[in-house]
């Protein structure tokens, strides 16, 4: 059996009634994770498909994230000296 990612729900004394949801995502991924072992689709492909799948369910998370890895990357070069400041 699949241990609970503890990164997806508090500790059991403060989850939020809402917890529900939470418990029926993680069997939800431990099903698809079950599904696509047995399959035998490697792990990578698996973990592409279900952050893919993350991202097309929150519109703008995407673009969210290339702007925020833009901005690392120019804030490396600026300390580099490789780039000017605006």
């Amino acid at each position: 059996m699949a241990n609970p990612n503890s990164a997806l729900a508090p500790p059991a004394d403060e989850q939020p009634m809402g917890s529900r949801a939470i418990d029926k995502i993680e069997k939800l991924l431990t099903r698809a994770a079950e599904l696509a072992a047995e399959q035998g689709i490697e792990t990578e492909v698996f973990m592409d498909a279900a952050w893919e799948a993350c991202l097309e369910a929150r519109p703008g998370l995407r673009e969210k994230l290339v702007d925020k890895e833009l901005k690392a990357q120019l804030r490396k070069l600026r300390k580099r000296g490789l780039v000017g400041q605006a």
